[in-house]
């Protein structure tokens, strides 16, 4: 047992000899290299190539397919309106009857006239015919056969005319009874039971107009509506003539297809119409509405689409990306850009299906520094 004294006499061989016992003793490994530093996580996503359209919303104006001015053909009083206002009506239904009374008397003086006129054609008729055998015989003289043939022909015309006059007091009687050209919602009555109409000129009674479909009529700017027409000759769209249609607070959208786009571009505005047939069973569009029209500009069956977070500009502006290639490694690829859907870039140029994009805090890597990938899939948020 060791033991250490007060004067410290016996501490000095005592430390000696645990130095001696602790330097023959020592098992200390031998020092090592420090390990590498590990690869950083970079948060990818696989490049896969889907279906997209490129939409523009648009102002567009309702118009009715077919609109029909109901005029009084005829002078005369209104004696009966026999339709509801805003209701719908078929063709051919009564809508207006204007007092015929004086329509009657006029047919009944042509139907006089005409037989009038018959019987003058009976009598030249008549005549005609005893001086034709007399003719041969020379018991009439020729010039008095020709006469007795002219009277007959002015008698015939005369009847011809005398059954214009009569179809035409007919078809103007038909008038005082009006009909609804064609099938439709017709509006309120311009003119009330009582009312002198026609007198003058032809008095607008009331408009139907044809709403199971409607036209609405848009606008574009003629160089939107050139690139989609390039891209469909190119072949990089599909020619998709689908359009949708929208109403402030209405939560429902109406599916339509495109018509055909006017020849003719507004020199101030450097627009062009375009017009769409758009289904309306219910009746919801009404002629003069304005609505938001959804058109196609392209279609793509193999578009690859980013967030809007992993692109990047360089100094002169060019865009471009970080790619994982199969080393593992960071590269930098030059890219173009199109449109954008929502949070989404869509890419024309510089990536191909199955690149691995950085998406997450793109700007920390460098290129050709190691990193560990892990897949994220691409949303748009």
């Amino acid at each position: 047992m060791i033991r250490i004294l007060k004067n410290g006499r016996a501490l000095l061989p005592v430390l000696a000899v645990l130095f001696v016992v602790s330097g023959c003793t020592s098992s200390e490994p031998e020092a090592q290299a420090s390990p590498p530093p590990s690869a950083r996580a970079a948060t990818v996503t696989t490049v896969q190539p889907i279906e997209y359209e490129e939409n523009a919303i648009l102002p567009g104006r309702i118009e009715p397919i077919r609109e029909a001015e109901v005029r009084a053909r005829v002078p005369g009083i209104v004696l009966h309106r026999t339709f509801i206002e805003g209701s719908d009506v078929k063709a051919g239904d009564i809508l207006f009857e204007i007092d015929p009374a004086s329509l009657k008397i006029a047919l009944a003086s042509s139907k006089g006239k005409l037989a009038m006129a018959e019987a003058t054609l009976f009598d030249a008729k008549v005549l005609v015919d005893r001086y034709a055998p007399l003719l041969q015989s020379q018991a009439v003289s020729k010039q008095t056969f020709d006469a007795a043939q002219a009277a007959y022909l002015s008698a015939s015309a005369s009847v011809a005319s005398a059954k214009a006059d009569v179809a035409n007091a007919e078809l103007n009687l038909e008038y005082a009874t009006v009909r609804a050209p064609i099938s439709g919602r017709i509006g309120r009555a311009n003119v009330s039971e009582g009312m002198l109409v026609g007198q003058s000129d032809t008095t607008l009674l009331a408009t139907i107009q044809q709403l199971d479909s409607v036209y609405i009529d848009f606008t574009q700017s003629v160089t939107d509506t050139l690139k989609y027409r390039q891209s469909v000759e190119d072949g990089t769209s599909a020619n998709s003539t689908k359009l949708m249609a929208k109403l402030d607070g209405y939560n429902k959208s109406f599916e339509g297809k495109l018509l055909f786009s006017d020849s003719q571009v507004d020199e101030k505005t450097g627009n062009v119409v375009l017009r769409g047939l758009f289904p309306n069973p219910n009746k919801v569009l009404l002629p003069g509405m304005y609505v938001r029209v959804e058109a196609v500009q392209s279609h793509s069956a193999k578009a690859i689409l980013i967030p809007q977070r992993a692109v990047m500009r360089g100094n002169g502006g060019q865009a471009f990306v970080y790619v994982v290639n199969d080393q593992n490694a960071v590269e930098s690829r030059s890219v173009v850009t199109g449109s954008m859907s929502q949070n989404l870039w869509r890419i024309t140029e510089g990536l191909n299906a199955g690149d691995k994009v950085i998406i997450d805090n793109a700007a920390m890597y460098q290129a050709g520094e190691k990193v560990t990938a892990s897949v994220k899939v691409a949303s748009n948020t």
